[in-house]
């Protein structure tokens, strides 16, 4: 078998944009019911190559993001993994809370670094269907240079976590819903939850129109620090993530500074498996505080949620060895000030391998899936506040 196309590698676009014509493809946010509602589609290319288009109904704004893997999914590595877009949208929103947070009680910080560490396990076979994904407790690094108390700094701290939306999805169990939809028919789900009502229209033919905006956005919206190390033979090595039976933790890192310009800038690191260091920028609109130069915190949130899921339809697929033509999804995120409603997903799955083998693609998409076993964690969260000096 040939290795799939590098179609990201080859595509003349910039790898993030804001969408010029986000209503004319029929790209809509659900109803608002928290204060933020998003919607995220999501597509398959090539390989673990991936594309999402989401668009945030609390500003109306709409962005395209792209998604790889690395050496170990045999990725081409042209974009960021699923992991790494959701902990840069997890600490730009704890960096959007504390600077807001500070300023409302007049305290004057003269400098504010976030490092945030996410670990993750992988347990079970996949053939057996015993493979189960799992979420541990983040931990939060504040590093600030205020002239302020230290009991001061952690009570504004700890506040102003509480308030990220991305509270409402660590705190309490929070069960992902879904449809499913095979060759076109729907059809009832298998072990997952289901989502109650009609399902959202297969958002497959609207891909090829997305037009390029014009809004203004900062240059270099994302940028590749470091490649991926090509190891064999370790933990966290080429392949190793594609095993059939596994049993490994995961650890990726993002520091966050904001810049003097107001952009939050982000360098992640996927330390294992063995990944690549890429640097984002972040920027909230104007509706929201910023200026919409780059994505927002819950763009980032939700499209990694997406890009997880579907990673796991691609490694099922590969290591049972059955086909799966096309898969694509609709996913809708509410989030409000420190809450969330479960994460709901449409699941459009095209396959010649019959209507169980679609069934269970879901439902160990669903358990193997990093970012929907955090939904269904309750994890508190670790935070240190130290002094820059």
């Amino acid at each position: 078998m040939s290795d799939p196309p590098d179609i990201l590698g080859s595509d003349d676009r910039p790898a993030f944009f804001p969408i010029g014509n986000a209503g004319e493809i029929g790209l809509e946010a659900p109803q608002n019911r928290l204060g933020t509602p998003v919607r995220t589609w999501v597509r398959a290319l090539a390989g673990m190559q991936k594309e999402a288009l989401v668009i945030n109904g609390a500003t109306g704004r709409a962005w395209r993001l792209v998604s790889d893997e690395g050496p170990y999914l045999a990725g081409h590595d042209q974009a960021p993994c699923p992991l790494c877009t959701f902990i840069t949208g997890m600490v730009s929103s704890y960096m959007n809370e504390i600077s807001m947070l500070a300023r409302a009680r007049g305290l004057d910080v003269n400098d504010l670094e976030l490092t945030l560490a996410n670990h993750y396990s992988m347990e079970g076979s996949a053939l057996k269907g015993t493979m189960l994904g799992g979420a541990r407790r983040p931990e939060l690094t504040v590093g600030v240079a205020a002239d302020a108390d230290q009991a001061d700094l952690e009570e504004l701290v700890h506040e102003a976590v509480a308030a990220s939306p991305i509270n409402g999805l660590l705190r309490g169990v929070n069960e992902s819903l879904f449809t499913l939809t095979w060759n076109g028919a729907q059809i009832p789900v298998g072990a997952v939850k289901s989502l109650d009502g009609g399902r959202e229209p297969d958002p497959g033919p609207h891909f090829s129109g997305v037009a390029v905006g014009d809004a203004p956005v900062a240059d270099d919206l994302i940028i590749k620090v470091k490649p991926a190390d090509q190891i064999e033979g370790v933990p966290g090595g080429v392949n190793t993530s594609l095993q059939e039976s596994q049993s490994r933790t995961l650890h990726v890192q993002a520091r966050c500074r904001l810049r003097a310009d107001g952009l939050k800038v982000i360098h992640e690191n996927l330390f294992r498996p063995i990944g690549s260091e890429f640097r984002f920028l972040s920027d909230e609109a104007p509706e929201s505080g910023g200026q919409g130069r780059a994505p927002d915190a819950m763009t980032y949130l939700s499209a990694g949620i997406g890009f997880c899921f579907m990673t796991q339809f691609g490694r099922y697929a590969s290591i049972t060895k059955k086909r799966l033509d096309e898969y694509r999804i609709v996913q809708d995120t509410h989030f409000g000030p420190g809450n969330a409603d479960p994460v709901e997903t449409h699941v459009y799955l095209v396959t010649p391998e019959g209507e169980e083998f679609a069934r269970k693609t879901l439902d160990m998409g669903e358990r193997t899936c990093f970012l929907h076993a955090t939904c269904r964690s309750d994890l508190d969260i670790d935070i240190d506040v130290t002094t820059l000096v």
